[in-house]
């Protein structure tokens, strides 16, 4: 839920897409944000058979313990990892796609208590959620491009940060506090700079045939930052 590991080629290597042509590093971008626009109207079709098809009692026994939620972040942490692994396989085009559709599942998945609870406060909570991400993606996205500024060195920063985070969330699930309307700001800038070092990753990092897991990782901060946009919303929703 923190972002996706990085492991694109090493900075300054002539293989990436920075050296490219600028013909392929066109089609390299457009590629990779066809896949994200793909992978976002998956989920949430997904999203909305899952709500759909499932009693929301069932939904809700997800959150019925804390125990039983850490199982659900440690699972989904080991199935996020696997499919990062797969979607930066060199050799298979298949085994990346396969990378791509596993996260988009696992993020479904893990989203549908939340999405429930959205749902009965106020139906029109998830989409003032998804505009808002919308919104702070394509400004983001806007920004990193016209610029070209290489946010790279923000890696091993959110990494840290990324860690402290769910410590805080581990150690709230044992304690049985909220972490409050000020945990899920913090996390809004933490995601929105994630989009920033993903898109940058983008315009110089990747290897021209690395679109799969450019989208990859684009998609669970955009995620993310969805995810607690929706908190906050729900925050400030009358029951």
């Amino acid at each position: 839920m923190f972002g996706s590991s990085n492991p694109y080629a090493v900075s300054g290597s002539r293989d990436t897409v920075a050296y490219a042509a600028v013909s392929e590093r066109t089609a390299f971008i457009q590629r990779t944000y066809v896949h994200l626009g793909g992978a976002v109207m998956a989920f949430v079709s997904l999203e909305a058979v899952l709500l759909s098809i499932i009693p929301a009692e069932k939904i809700f026994g997800l959150l019925r313990g804390g125990y039983s939620w850490l199982v659900v972040l440690a699972l989904f942490m080991g199935v996020s990892w696997l499919a990062n692994k797969w979607a930066h396989n060199g050799t298979s085009r298949g085994m990346q796609y396969a990378g791509l559709s596993l996260f988009v599942i696992a993020e479904a998945l893990i989203f549908l208590p939340l999405m429930a609870i959205a749902f009965m406060k106020s139906p029109d909570l998830p989409l003032q959620a998804g505009i808002l991400t919308a919104i702070i993606f394509g400004a983001l996205t806007a920004m990193a491009f016209i610029t070209k500024a290489d946010f790279s060195w923000m890696g091993k920063v959110l990494m840290i940060v990324g860690f402290g985070a769910m410590a805080m969330i581990v150690v709230s699930i044992f304690a049985q506090f909220p972490l409050g309307v000020f945990f899920v700001g913090a996390m809004i800038v933490f995601a929105s700079a994630y989009i920033l070092y993903d898109t940058s990753n983008v315009i110089h990092h990747y290897r021209t045939d690395q679109h799969v897991a450019a989208s990859l990782a684009l998609f669970s901060s955009v995620a993310l930052l969805f995810w607690y946009i929706l908190q906050l919303l729900m925050s400030f929703s009358q029951d």
